[in-house]
């Protein structure tokens, strides 16, 4: 008796069991393989979209390749998570799960971090789109526009929600990203060395433009400077015409990073010549003396 009854709740829990696996048990394999493939083929085509960032001309240096690893590991992250969360919702599903009370628990928790991570969803963004604009890297020098005030610097480091600024002065500056208004990037492609050249209107321009001729010839077979400049120096001619003196402007097309070393030896070069071919730096006028008092 006993036997037979046991024999009948087996049967009666197996066939439960069967009847639910036909149903929904393959459903929900169903769901996670599709969930196991969707992740594979997301990490295939993140992986090739590294590959391709990684070829690009611009980005051989090791800082670049940093950035793009960076970039394609967020993005991974961002699509894992997606896929195996719409996975669950929908398992939850087959389970007769109620969802409303989660869904609406969710949304509730989800309004209430929306306030207060604002910031942090805001720096996030702007980072992500930082990193997969290629605004700016680790080492570049640029000049940001925030919103408080301009803020330049050396990239020391950066994250997806602040960048570190190191200034020239030492100061280490922490922007948020989500504050940066305008990127200004003083280390991609080329950079543009001017320096202004005084000169008194007695003196003769054409032999002012001779002489600064040679003297850049000079200079091109300099390899230190030749190897800092991509074309130029040249003389563009009077500039401006001031109170005492005429501004004669001196260009040259530079590498990013060499711009103010290239200026600061055409400083240095250009006087000095200038001074022995005996054309001398002009003086401003005296400003007249104050005469006695009167008693």
């Amino acid at each position: 008796m006993w036997g037979m009854l046991v024999a009948a709740q087996t049967a009666h829990h197996a066939r439960t069991f069967g009847e639910w696996f036909r149903e929904d048990g393959l459903r929900i394999l169903l769901t996670l393989l599709v969930a196991g493939v969707a992740t594979v083929v997301a990490r295939i085509v993140v992986r090739r979209f590294q590959r391709k960032l990684e070829a690009a001309p611009s980005l051989t240096q090791a800082l670049n390749l940093q950035r793009v690893t960076t970039l394609t590991h967020a993005l991974s992250a961002t699509a894992i998570v997606a896929i195996w969360t719409i996975a669950a919702l929908v398992i939850l599903g087959y389970l007769d799960a109620n969802l409303a009370p989660l869904l609406a628990s969710a949304g509730i928790a989800g309004v209430a971090l929306g306030f207060g991570a604002q910031s942090i969803v805001k720096d996030t963004l702007s980072g992500f789109f930082i990193l997969f604009e290629n605004q700016f890297g680790v080492g570049d020098v640029v000049e940001v526009q925030t919103t408080a005030n301009p803020v330049s610097g050396r990239v020391e480091s950066f994250t997806l929600r602040v960048t570190m600024l190191r200034a020239y002065d030492g100061t280490l500056h922490a922007v948020p990203n989500g504050n940066i208004q305008v990127v200004s990037n003083k280390t991609r492609g080329w950079a543009r060395a001017i320096v202004d050249v005084k000169v008194g209107y007695g003196e003769d321009v054409d032999r002012v433009r001779q002489i600064l001729e040679e003297l850049f010839e000079e200079l091109r077979t300099d390899a230190d400077f030749s190897g800092a400049v991509m074309d130029g120096p040249i003389v563009l001619g009077v500039e401006t015409m001031g109170d005492y003196a005429m501004v004669i402007r001196v260009v040259a097309e530079t590498r990013p990073r060499k711009r103010f070393d290239v200026e600061r030896v055409l400083r240095e070069r250009i006087p000095k010549r200038l001074d022995e071919q005996g054309i001398k730096a002009p003086m401003p006028p005296a400003a007249p003396r104050p005469g006695p008092a009167s008693g």
